[in-house]
C-alpha cells in the first residue's frame, strides 16, 4: 500500500505555531488508497544488445552525428533548433509514405490528418525555441539567415531559388525557398499539394512572431529574412536515411514504425538538449527563461505521446507480423519497448532530476532534520506574489511531472491496443496485482515535488478555513 499519510505525518509534526493563518485547529486529512507499493527510482534502460538492435534498425548513430555536429560557431540554439528541424524534414517524408501506400484498406484519410497534426505541434515548438532565441540577448542575431532584400538583385543559386516580388511602397522582397526540403516538391505533387499547402500555411500563421522565417514555401507576407534551411538542416543527408537495415522486409508498415521512431528520437534529443539549458539558467538564476525552457519540455513530452499514438492506426494484422518479422522481443526481454531508447531513460532521469533544484530556486537549504523548510518558503513565495519568475518555474516543474506520467500511461495504452494484453503482460507491461513494473513505476509513485505539493495543500485549507461564515452557509445552501 501507498502510504498517503506521509503529508499528514510531516504536516502535523512541522507545523509552526506563529504561523498566522495556519492555526492549531488546521487538520488535514488524506484518504487511504489501495494502490500497491511502488518505489520513487528512476528506470534503467533495457538489455545492451536489445538497445543496439533498435539504434542500429533507426540508423541512430548516423543521425546523431547530424545532430550534433556544429556548422555555426556563434549560434548557441544550433544544438536545438537542428534535430528539430530535421524532425520536421523526416515528418514530410512520412507525408509521401503515406500518401503513396497503395494498401487498399489503409486509413489513409485518418493518417493525412494526424500527419498535418503532427506537422503542425512541431512547427509550433519550432517557432516558440526562434521567439525565445530572438528574446535572448546572447543568442540574438547569431542564426544564419538570409536577408535577401538587400542583395541588391544579385540572387546565388546555391542549392536553392528564389522569387523576387514587389510591396506597393516598399522595396523589393526576394523570398528564397529551400530546393533540397521534400515540402516544397511535395507542393507540386497532386496527390500531396493540399497537404504541402496546409503545411505551409501553418509555417506562416506559427513564424508570425519570429525574426525570421523557414524558407520552405511558405508565402512570407511580411517579407522577413529567411533561415538558411539547407545549410542548417541538411536535407539530403536526413533523406539518404531514409532506408533502414531491414528495408528488406516486404512490409509497408515497417516504412511507418522507421520514420516516426526517427521523428521521436529527434524531439527526445531536443528535449536533453533543453533540459540541459535549464540547469545551467537556473544556476545563473535566469529563472524566467528557465520556465519558458521547461514548458518547452512539457510540449515535447505531449509532442512524443502523439508521436507514439500513430501506432494506433496502423494495420493490426501487418504491424504484428512486422514486430515478428524484426523479432522484436526475446524471451529473456522484460522491459518495455520504449526502454530501448537509451535517451528516453536519460531524459526521464534528468526531467524526475529537476526536483533537486528547488532548494535552489527558493533560495533556501534542506534541513538535515526533515523540517518543513522548502514548504515554508514555497507557502511564503505563493502568498506573497512578488518573485512571480520563481513560480513560473516551479509550476512549469510540476507540468513537466504531469506531462512525463501521462506520456507512460498512454503509452502503456497504446503498447496493449497495438499488440492486445497478453503480449503487453508477456512484456512485462501489464502486471498482477502483487506486481508492479517499472512502466506503471513512473505513472504511479508519488509527486516529484512534496514540498510544493504539501504547500499548496497548506494554503488551500488555509483559504478555506479562512472563509466567512455566512459564506459557509450559503454553500451549504445550494447544495
Amino acid at each position: 500500500m501507498i502510504d498517503l499519510d506521509w503529508k499528514a505525518k510531516m504536516v502535523s509534526s512541522d507545523l509552526p505555531n506563529k504561523s498566522p493563518r495556519l492555526s492549531n485547529k488546521l487538520h488535514v486529512s488524506f484518504p487511504t488508497i489501495p494502490f500497491r507499493a511502488v518505489s520513487n527510482t528512476s528506470p534503467t534502460p533495457a538489455s545492451d544488445p536489445a538497445c543496439s538492435a533498435y539504434e542500429d534498425y533507426l540508423r541512430l548513430p548516423e543521425l546523431r552525428k547530424l545532430w550534433n555536429r556544429k556548422q555555426f560557431s556563434n549560434w548557441k540554439t544550433e544544438s536545438i533548433l537542428k534535430p528539430a528541424l530535421q524532425a520536421l524534414e523526416i515528418t514530410f517524408r512520412f507525408v509521401s509514405t503515406v500518401l503513396s501506400d497503395k494498401r487498399p484498406y489503409a486509413n489513409k484519410r485518418e493518417w493525412t490528418r494526424r500527419i498535418e497534426s503532427l506537422a503542425t505541434s512541431q512547427i509550433e515548438l519550432i517557432a516558440t525555441i526562434i521567439e525565445d532565441e530572438a528574446e535572448d540577448s546572447t543568442t540574438r542575431g547569431a542564426t544564419p539567415i538570409a536577408d535577401l532584400s538587400s542583395t541588391e538583385g544579385v540572387l546565388a543559386r546555391d542549392g536553392s531559388y528564389a522569387e523576387v516580388w514587389k510591396v506597393p511602397g516598399e522595396t523589393t522582397v526576394v523570398n528564397k525557398t529551400s530546393e533540397a526540403s521534400l515540402l516544397p516538391r511535395l507542393a507540386m505533387w497532386k496527390t500531396s499539394e493540399d497537404v504541402a499547402q496546409k503545411i505551409m500555411y501553418s509555417i506562416e500563421c506559427e513564424m508570425r512572431r519570429c525574426p525570421y522565417t523557414l524558407g520552405l514555401g511558405e508565402p512570407n507576407l511580411n517579407g522577413k529574412p529567411t533561415l538558411e534551411y539547407d545549410s542548417v538542416c541538411s536535407p539530403n543527408e536526413i533523406h539518404a536515411l531514409k532506408k533502414s537495415s531491414y528495408d528488406h522486409i516486404k512490409n509497408q508498415e515497417n516504412q511507418s514504425v522507421y520514420t516516426a521512431h526517427q521523428i521521436l528520437e529527434s524531439w527526445i534529443h531536443v528535449a536533453k538538449q533543453i533540459i540541459q539549458r535549464v540547469i545551467e539558467r537556473i544556476g545563473s538564476e535566469e529563472f524566467s527563461k528557465a520556465s519558458n525552457d521547461c514548458y518547452l519540455i512539457e510540449r515535447i513530452w505531449k509532442l512524443l505521446a502523439e508521436i507514439e499514438d500513430l501506432h494506433l492506426l496502423m494495420d493490426p494484422d501487418d504491424f504484428l507480423r512486422l514486430k515478428n518479422q524484426l523479432q522484436m522481443r526475446s524471451l529473456d526481454e522484460k522491459s518495455p519497448f520504449c526502454f530501448r531508447s537509451r535517451e528516453l531513460v536519460e531524459i526521464t532521469k534528468s526531467c524526475k532530476e529537476l526536483k533537486h533544484k528547488v532548494p535552489e530556486i527558493l533560495g533556501v537549504e534542506v534541513d538535515p532534520k526533515g523540517g518543513p523548510r522548502i514548504q515554508e518558503a514555497a507557502m511564503r513565495l505563493y502568498s506573497e506574489k512578488r518573485e512571480f519568475q520563481k513560480v513560473y518555474l516551479l509550476q512549469a516543474l510540476q507540468a513537466i511531472e504531469g506531462a512525463l506520467k501521462r506520456f507512460f500511461y498512454a503509452y502503456q495504452q497504446v503498447l496493449v491496443v497495438a499488440m492486445g494484453s497478453l503480449e503487453a503482460k508477456g512484456n512485462g507491461v501489464l502486471v498482477s496485482s502483487e506486481s508492479c513494473d517499472s512502466l506503471t513505476q513512473l505513472f504511479l509513485e508519488p509527486t516529484y515535488f512534496p514540498s510544493l505539493d504539501a504547500a499548496k495543500t497548506f494554503l488551500g485549507e488555509s483559504w478555506s478555513h479562512e472563509q466567512p461564515n455566512g459564506a459557509e452557509r450559503r454553500i451549504r445552501r445550494k447544495q
